[in-house]
């Protein structure tokens, strides 16, 4: 079916007390698998391509973002495009011709005051091509490299005065707040401050993101979505599920040379993370 946007899928899991998962897609492989998991469990989803996935292709968008078109544009189930933490404007700028109809723009790492300056600027460039933009505000770590952070040190959180400020002041679509989690955690042991994504969902009127799901237990993401989250953010738990299953192969077969046995049970064993994740998260049927 024709591509959807990011916007309308997070309006229709408000609405249903939901949320739409967005899953980082490094591979046609990811694509695939991704897909094929909201397809069995009839519910909408996003493919969300990262600035270093991006990074990771030779610094060309275009290769994986029309395979994601393409294969979007024959699911049986609404599918939206979604480029993750950009930092660069000119990746921005390449958003909408594209396919994505969304963008999450990555200045959390400055202080506040330069945070909200970039982002204005970020989203005033955005909503020009008719994209809706996400940002980030608080300390959730993990990105680029770089170890995850302490993500209940103090100062880490994101404070509901000063993201009420943060968002009327510049203008963006949605908000990824930090309340426990952290990006590319391999255990699922991240323990969310509900009390705070309760304060958080009574001060913002934007809707509220998770990122760093793939170490939220499914209880603790269950209740998230209770509390408020409409858009979560999940990859390390469809690379784990991706490279398991590869190491898996290799070790039955050492002798194995042709990559389609083993990326066909990576795909499989993506295709049921996603699946599970949406199912945990009580996904809208499509």
């Amino acid at each position: 079916m024709p591509l959807t946007t990011t916007g309308d899928l997070v309006t229709a899991a408000a609405a249903a007390r939901s949320a739409v998962a967005s899953f980082n897609v490094i591979t046609l492989e990811h694509v695939e698998a991704v897909i094929a998991g909201a397809e069995s469990v009839r519910a909408p989803v996003v493919l969300q391509v990262s600035e270093n996935a991006v990074k990771f292709r030779g610094g060309h968008l275009l290769p994986l973002a029309r395979a994601a078109v393409a294969a979007a544009e024959h699911a049986a189930v609404p599918v939206a495009l979604h480029l993750d933490h950009v930092r660069s404007d000119t990746l921005l700028h390449q958003a909408a011709d594209a396919g994505f109809s969304s963008v999450m723009y990555d200045a959390a790492r400055l202080p506040y005051a330069e945070n909200l300056a970039a982002t204005r600027a970020a989203v005033e460039r955005a909503h020009a091509q008719g994209l809706w933009i996400e940002a980030e505000l608080g300390q959730i770590g993990g990105k680029n490299g770089r170890p995850p952070l302490d993500a209940h040190a103090p100062g880490a959180r994101t404070d509901p005065d000063e993201a009420r400020v943060f968002v009327a002041d510049s203008g963006v679509d949605a908000l990824a707040v930090a309340i426990g989690s952290s990006h590319a955690m391999t255990t699922r042991t991240a323990a969310l401050d509900h009390a705070l994504l309760k304060r958080l969902s009574a001060a913002l009127d934007v809707p509220l993101v998770l990122h760093g799901s793939s170490g939220v237990p499914d209880d603790e993401l269950t209740a998230a979505v209770a509390g408020g989250i409409t858009k979560v953010n999940v990859g390390t738990a469809l690379n784990i599920a991706l490279t398991g299953a590869i190491r898996e192969f290799l070790a039955e077969r050492p002798e194995a040379v042709d990559p389609r046995g083993y990326l066909t049970l990576g795909r499989q064993a993506m295709t049921r993370a996603v699946a599970r994740i949406l199912q945990t998260l009580g996904a809208a049927t499509a």
